[in-house]
């Protein structure tokens, strides 16, 4: 029995790691070259496996492109799934600017591949957002305006003010050629990292603290 449940730990084990190895084929690949661009000859190259293995765990293309998009989803919203309502306004939008900054730094594909299927009108990711994303938007945008009505934050549109921390940090992914082309630089930089949070810190923290 304890050789057999070794034997199914291993075999888990091993299902996983090349689940995420196809996964992260995925998501290099598809950031690439799009969803249309890649093949599953080279999708399997990247993920170190066969295409027939590759067909096992996503029976097409589509389905481990919606994988894909799907963790990245996840990525994407943890920083505002982390902004909670017994937080302080003031340190919980400086908290959500500098997470979400971070994740430019360290998912440069995946925010970039996010861009690419927004620009195409999301067609695989539409009920996800009208979903799971507009339902947690409007959780924030309630805490934010009990924030303003209790006079903690300046009269702003809580959407705008969502829409802006997005704009301004998924840029340092999105853009990040023209940013390196511009300044030489890259949120790889510590020091460039730090400055960007405290300078986009600095302008919206501005614009929200009551007057």
């Amino acid at each position: 029995m304890a050789d057999s449940a070794m034997a199914a730990g291993r075999r888990a084990t091993a299902t996983a790691a090349k689940k995420t190895a196809i996964l992260r084929a995925g998501l290099d690949i598809f950031s690439r070259f799009g969803l249309h661009g890649a093949t599953l000859d080279r999708l399997a190259g990247q993920a170190g496996v066969s295409k027939t293995n590759l067909l096992y765990y996503f029976p097409t293309k589509e389905t481990l492109y919606i994988a894909v998009l799907q963790d990245l989803l996840d990525i994407w919203l943890a920083p505002l799934k982390a902004f909670r309502a017994d937080s302080q306004p003031v340190a919980a939008i400086s908290d959500y600017i500098r997470l979400k900054l971070a994740v430019s730094r360290d998912y440069p594909q995946a925010s970039r591949l996010f861009c690419q299927e927004m620009l195409q009108g999301a067609p695989l990711l539409k009920s996800l957002l009208e979903g799971e994303l507009k339902e947690l938007v409007a959780e924030k945008t309630a805490i934010i305006n009990d924030w303003i009505a209790g006079g903690r934050l300046a009269a702003v549109d809580a959407h705008h003010l969502i829409f802006t921390i997005w704009a301004t940090t998924q840029h340092y992914a999105d853009f990040s050629v023209q940013i390196e082309a511009v300044s030489g630089r890259t949120l790889q930089d510590d020091a460039f990292f730090h400055q960007a949070v405290e300078h986009i810190q600095r302008i919206i923290l501005k614009g929200v603290c009551p007057r």
